[in-house]
């Protein structure tokens, strides 16, 4: 007969395997951050594109999104799409507070994660992983897929790029 710790350990080898299955543990999930509906809208030669992603504080303190990296963008920041006069404009964003047991969402038209510089051959339907960064060193790691320039995504479209005053932001000039 095996033993209770034998028993243990193969319970949770079993659990481990059926998490990681339904994709439980790992990219999408670390000490109660939770990232759902990432994708990118995907623009052709070499334009920076937008990653988008609904983040969830399952935590009972407030977390800092304080940046994000990935090894298919040479350099990825975090943006806020703000209309001042009739102009929309694209800011650069230092943190994002997320309340407790709160969401915030990164959409078109508002929050965004700026994804420049991209490396040679990244395409729609295809996943690139984007490292979240939060302010005590805590990073959850997700798969975003890659989708159209038409893509709007999970939830309604708050805007378009159409007046958007790109020259202004270093890096943006095309």
């Amino acid at each position: 007969m095996p033993s209770r710790s034998s028993l243990s350990r193969a319970a949770l080898r079993g659990l481990a395997a059926g998490a990681l299955s339904l994709g439980l543990l790992g990219s999408a999930f670390a000490a109660g951050i939770q990232v759902t509906d990432a994708w990118i809208r995907w623009l052709p030669a070499g334009l920076p594109a937008g990653g988008y992603a609904k983040v969830t504080n399952d935590t009972a303190k407030e977390v800092k999104l304080i940046g994000a990296s990935s090894p298919k963008y040479g350099m990825v920041m975090l943006h806020q799409t703000v209309n001042k006069n009739g102009m929309s404009n694209m800011v650069h964003v230092d943190a994002i507070a997320i309340a407790p047991h709160k969401s915030m969402a990164f959409t078109p038209g508002d929050y965004h994660i700026m994804l420049m510089d991209p490396k040679p051959g990244i395409e729609p339907g295809q996943k690139v992983p984007v490292t979240l960064k939060f302010a005590g060193g805590q990073t959850v790691t997700v798969d975003f897929e890659v989708r159209k320039p038409t893509a709007s995504g999970p939830g309604e479209m708050k805007g378009d790029m159409k007046g958007m005053d790109m020259h202004s932001m270093p890096g943006m000039q095309h």
